[in-house]
């Protein structure tokens, strides 16, 4: 019986080591197109069927883009239903710096080498905020690459007129310029680009951090420049191609008027209005911009099987809390887990970690590398030793099923057991962490057999050393 388990284990270590292989969410690569001298940063991930290339708007980065739970979900749902191209346009993220205002035809050729390097033929434009337009004079000038256009909280034009009451005057835009050179780079000012998250610290953090990484000051200025002087309303008539405009009806930064007039003057465009007051595309309800571009790539809404990813997940616990707060009394202990939460979220964003869940004083968190999340365990052991906390920490890696902003599958029920066998000060790990972490240097000392509540048969455990 317990060599049958043992070749079970095997054969589900071999399936989680070929998904882990095959599938670019877990784990996506950042490559590089070029145009007349100029790198542009990409990815491809996600499932063959029709390819969508999104280019975010405002400030990117893509490899800190992955490091936020939401976004991480966001564009894991795009990938279950297309082949998902993401880009940081240029003078953003891994893409080159900008010594000049870029020009509209520039920009539209950087979404055509992207394209190029992707091997990608035929294509939906995702442009958001500051990117539809050149996303809508791609698909006026080059039908034949372009199959459909998505234009999500962007505009034709930036600047206030006369005939454009909306956008940006003069006095607005000298207010941008103000913030950028005060106050780039800090959560100031959030309450306008994500009310929504005004109340989650560890989003705005992020969101901070993505500004920083993501650009540089002079950069969103001179962003800020090509955006007030870009036109594209004569090319709107002239688009030809299925599109969908989508605007969140109490955008802060953007009027939703901006949306209203691209769907009024692109023939045949499907309108929808969101709910929510961000600009920011990654804050407030994301699912309902994915159900959308879902149904408009593939003619059905949330239709498919559950995302799956392979994952290693991560159960941290206090030892001794309840005897530790009967200690300190109710203020004392308040103020030590929130102490012990700011140093295990220091260490998650330090080691690509993404936190799923906490239920009183542990932690359940997600990583796409086993290796990376031992790493991060023992600096979390560390870290809260220091303020004299001790923890348990079990880990496993296999499959779960995405399910909303959680992960659910026997892989968690698998983790959160192994955990609750651990001791104080120790990282426990399933054989499939063993075995997946083989050559990395990392030693473990053999724990033995165990049954695990609720999962058939028994597991070899191991301790990290």
């Amino acid at each position: 019986m317990l060599k049958l388990a043992h070749a079970r284990r095997r054969g589900a270590l071999a399936r989680a080591q070929a998904a882990a292989h095959d599938s670019a969410v877990d784990r996506p690569q950042t490559s590089y197109a070029w145009n007349d001298g100029t790198a542009l940063a990409y990815q491809v991930v996600g499932t063959p069927g029709p390819d969508l290339l999104l280019v975010p708007g405002s400030v990117s980065h893509l490899e800190v883009l992955w490091q936020e739970p939401r976004v991480h979900r966001f564009l894991t749902r795009f990938a279950g239903f297309c082949r998902l191209i993401i880009m940081d346009p240029r003078g953003l993220g891994l893409s080159d710096r900008l010594t000049e205002i870029p020009t509209l035809e520039e920009r539209v050729d950087d979404l055509l080498s992207v394209l190029d390097a992707a091997e990608s033929e035929h294509v939906t434009l995702f442009g958001n905020a500051d990117t539809g337009p050149p996303c809508i004079a791609a698909a006026v000038s080059h039908p034949d690459r372009v199959g459909g256009l998505i234009l999500c909280g962007t505009y034709a034009k930036a600047s206030w007129s006369d005939d454009y009451p909306w956008g940006w005057t003069d006095e607005g835009f000298a207010d941008f310029r103000k913030s950028v050179r005060d106050g780039w780079g800090t959560t100031e000012r959030m309450e306008r680009i994500a009310p929504s998250m005004a109340g989650d610290q560890a989003f705005l953090q992020w969101a901070a951090t993505l500004m920083r990484l993501g650009a540089s000051p002079r950069a969103i200025l001179l962003l800020g420049e090509m955006t007030m002087s870009v036109d594209v309303r004569p090319l709107l008539s002239q688009i030809a191609v299925p599109t969908l405009v989508m605007h969140r009806i109490g955008d802060r930064i953007n009027e939703v008027d901006h949306g209203r007039y691209l769907a009024d003057r692109i023939p045949g465009a499907r309108w929808v209005e969101l709910p929510g007051d961000d600009f920011l595309l990654w804050a407030g309800d994301t699912d309902v911009i994915v159900d959308e571009v879902e149904e408009f790539l593939t003619g059905r809404r949330g239709g498919g099987e559950p995302t799956r990813v392979v994952t290693t997940v991560m159960f941290t616990d206090v030892v001794g809390s309840t005897e530790r707060a009967r200690a300190l009394g109710d203020r004392a202990w308040a103020d030590l887990l929130e102490r012990h939460n700011a140093r295990v979220r220091a260490e998650l964003r330090r080691f690509g970690g993404r936190e799923i869940d906490t239920a009183g004083d542990g932690f359940f968190a997600a990583f796409d590398s086993p290796a990376s999340a031992i790493k991060c365990s023992r600096e979390v052991l560390g870290s809260v030793r220091e303020i004299g906390v001790d923890l348990r920490i079990g880990l496993h890696t296999g499959e779960c099923d995405v399910v909303g902003d959680k992960l659910r599958g026997i892989a968690v029920h698998i983790g959160a057991r192994v955990a609750s066998n651990a001791g104080a000060g120790e990282i426990l790990v399933s054989q499939t962490v063993k075995d997946l972490v083989a050559g990395s240097g990392i030693e473990f000392q053999d724990r033995g057999s165990h049954e695990l509540k609720g999962v058939p048969g028994e597991w070899g455990l191991y301790s990290v050393i």
